[in-house]
């Protein structure tokens, strides 16, 4: 009986999901070089209500640091930030296509590795009439738990995990910005350190050289 209850529970989500669909957020990231000298710009389609937000972080490159613009369907600027390491952004959107800028004209001589990700909510809404699902229902009145709560504890569960995998994501993120970091302290670490080795070594070497100008006879020896 148990094993019925659950295939009928099955049997009616998976007809709803088919029939109406659940609003979801729509996460999408993604990493990419910006050579000096150089601006990249992105377009996403929006829909009217819907919500946009964008995360970005500079990961690797001298100072960490890029110009970011946030421009509406129509040209209008939203958000426009200068020389900044990360940043988080949410705008409620029109429809159109709206466009995101990354700018490292500012340096002439490195490039950055930059992270953003895109999350998209409401964008699936269609506007529908959402008491059309109960049109599927059939015999519900002999389960114990209503379908209203059955569809709720499932859009939790979803919206949750959702946001699991987006700090996951971000986490990632932040590993791979400290990573790059402690290799350029290494790296400079180990140069300054080679510097002030052929330092000491140059030094000492003129010292025993000015030492031993100081004890030779430079008198020639008369005959």
């Amino acid at each position: 009986m148990g094993k019925d209850i659950v295939l009928l529970l099955l049997s009616i989500y998976c007809t709803i999901q088919e029939g109406v669909g659940f609003t979801q957020a729509v996460d999408n990231d993604f990493t990419f070089s910006l050579p000096a000298g150089h601006k990249e710009c992105f377009f996403q389609p929006m829909k009217k209500d819907a919500t946009l937000e964008i995360e970005y972080q500079v990961l690797d490159g001298a100072s960490l640091d890029v110009d970011f613009t946030l421009l509406s369907p129509y040209g209008d600027v939203l958000i426009s930030e200068v020389r900044q390491s990360d940043g988080v952004h949410t705008v409620e959107t029109v429809d159109g296509d709206y466009q995101f800028c990354f700018d490292n004209t500012f340096s002439r001589m490195y490039e950055k590795v930059i992270f953003f990700e895109l999350i998209l909510d409401h964008i699936n809404e269609e506007g529908t009439d959402q008491e059309d699902w109960k049109n599927y229902i059939i015999g519900t009145d002999l389960l114990d738990m209503k379908l209203e709560d059955i569809l709720e504890t499932i859009n939790s569960v979803k919206g949750r995990l959702t946001k699991s995998v987006q700090l996951q994501t971000l986490l990632k993120a932040f590993e791979a910005r400290d990573r790059n970091i402690q290799e350029n302290n290494y790296n400079r670490v180990n140069f300054w350190s080679v510097v002030n080795l052929v330092v000491m070594v140059t030094v000492s070497v003129i010292q025993v050289y000015m030492l031993r100008s100081l004890f030779e006879d430079k008198r020639k020896s008369r005959p």
